[in-house]
């Protein structure tokens, strides 16, 4: 599992939609990205689908979850 508090591009409010990490300042989850890649969306089609998401935001997502995975193996 990957710890999302060291990512800078999200943030966790139990408040907020369940929560579930979301893009710092929107109520995107971090999920949908994700979910939409595996569903063949290229990551600017993203951006363009979730307004408020940036694409940096969504590429410090995908980076973080990188170096999380590759922390675990």
């Amino acid at each position: 599992m990957i710890d999302w508090s060291a990512c800078p591009a999200v943030e966790q409010d139990p408040s907020r939609v369940s929560g579930a990490w979301v893009f710092r300042g929107t109520r995107v989850p971090v999920a949908a990205l994700f979910q939409n890649l595996e569903d063949g969306a290229s990551i600017q089609e993203f951006v363009q689908w979730f307004p408020g998401v940036s694409l940096e935001q969504a590429r410090a997502v995908l980076e973080h979850a990188a170096r999380g995975s590759a922390a675990v193996v």
